[in-house]
């Protein structure tokens, strides 16, 4: 699951490492525009496919939908870097976002159904790690490509590897332990139980009561989702501006200065996670589980608004401005990787992959309004304004949170009423 989610990101970041290559190809007659055409058409269509792939993957097998998205994204990409017209270009990149979304639904599923409640945060801070893996995966593999052998190696490239992965995927990964003929991890050792008392036998409610009951009328998601939406506009805030800042205060190599962000990134998934669970194993029962991990994403972005406050006021020394992009990264990252389990874990399993499709979708309307807004605020503002949205957006993300730092999981909601009943 950790390679094939982490190979999403070589098909989904290969046109950024490409594009400089394409615009010295004068066969295709391309400028910067058209580049921007390009590289704006695939958050359109991911940002819809998150939410569509979300609610049609609950009635999908996962590793199917894991292994199929991935396998599509990859033609996509070698589809693109046979391709010559800028109208063709554009649909099969359009189409490339649509095809992206498959993949995160599928591995909330496999994370939702394979570890107990207590053990998810780790794993899931491992699944999200993948990210940045990918991140660092793709300049390096569809960038030397591009650059040695010209821009059609450098989709070619990613594609054929994730291709070669998604096979894998479908050979090895499993969707549940009931398809495997053992009782859900809810309920104990995993011993084996006969095919007919599986859950997968189980009546399954439809995919228009999982969207509605479970996502539209849960009050609880609608505060995640809002949640996520701030939490992308920082992201996306600081993925696409923090580089033009340094260089406008003058950095040698702003580059170098930003590429501590995705290993802080890395580091701050995994530790949110473990955290988190360390705080379940302890938890006597006066808190929710999920209260206790929302009270980690609070934490985590007090920590991104005074880090980003230090980042701010830095004097301009290399090092330092290194220490401190990572430090954010560190901080941002956790709420990213957790709000999106906290929702996994308020509502019952075969809802988990439409939560995470709406969340999904929320999320990147938040990466869209990085965008236009934030450079407009630099415009007419100055920097100074832009920390201060960031920061600001971090106080929000708090304050959204705060009513829900005591919340109980499903699990433990399902579990009260049971005792009740007995």
């Amino acid at each position: 699951m950790f390679t094939g989610y982490a190979s999403f990101y070589l098909t989904r970041n290969s046109l950024a490492f490409t594009a400089p290559s394409m615009l010295d190809d004068p066969s295709l007659g391309l400028s910067i525009t058209s580049i921007g055409g390009l590289t704006s058409m695939l958050p359109v269509t991911y940002g819809v496919s998150k939410f569509l792939s979300g609610v049609l993957g609950a009635r999908t097998s996962p590793t199917v939908l894991l292994a199929g998205g991935l396998a599509a994204t990859a033609l996509a990409n070698i589809a693109f870097g046979m391709s010559n017209s800028y109208p063709v270009l554009l649909g099969i990149w359009g189409l490339n976002g649509l095809l992206q979304g498959l993949g995160a639904p599928a591995c909330a599923r496999i994370l939702t159904s394979w570890y107990p409640d207590n053990e998810r945060g780790t794993f899931w801070g491992f699944w999200v790690a993948s990210n940045n893996i990918g991140g660092v995966a793709a300049p390096i593999l569809a960038g030397t490509a591009a650059t040695m052998y010209g821009w059609r190696y450098g989709m070619l490239a990613p594609g054929s590897i994730a291709l070669a992965v998604s096979v894998l995927v479908l050979l090895f990964m499993k969707d549940s332990p009931e398809t495997e003929g053992y009782p859900p991890i809810d309920e104990g050792a995993p011993k084996k139980v006969l095919p007919n008392k599986t859950a997968a036998n189980e009546e399954k409610p439809g995919l228009l009561t999982l969207l509605v009951e479970d996502c539209l009328k849960n009050p609880y998601i609608w505060l995640f989702a809002i949640s996520y939406f701030f939490v992308y506009v920082v992201r996306q805030g600081v993925t696409s501006w923090f580089i033009f800042y340094l260089k406008e205060k003058g950095a040698e190599n702003a580059a170098v200065q930003v590429s501590g962000l995705e290993l802080g990134g890395l580091l701050g998934s995994l530790s949110s996670g473990a955290i988190s669970d360390r705080l379940l194993r302890n938890n006597k029962g006066s808190t929710g589980n999920v209260g206790l991990r929302v009270q980690v994403v609070m934490a985590y972005a007090f920590a991104t608004a005074l880090f980003l406050g230090i980042f701010w006021v830095l004097p301009n020394v290399a090092w330092m401005q290194w220490v401190i992009v990572a430090a954010v990264g560190f901080a941002l990252y956790g709420p990213q990787m957790l709000i999106g389990l906290c929702g996994a874990e308020t509502v019952r399993k075969p809802a988990v992959s439409a939560v995470q499709g709406f969340l999904g979708w929320i999320s990147y309307l938040g990466a869209a309004n990085a965008g236009v807004p934030l450079a407009r605020l630099v415009q007419m503002y100055g920097w100074d304004a832009y920390f201060m949205a960031l920061i600001g957006a971090c106080g929000i993300i708090i304050l959204l949170l705060a009513p829900m730092m005591h919340l109980d999981s499903f699990s433990q909601r399902m579990a009260k009423v049971d005792l009740k009943t007995t």
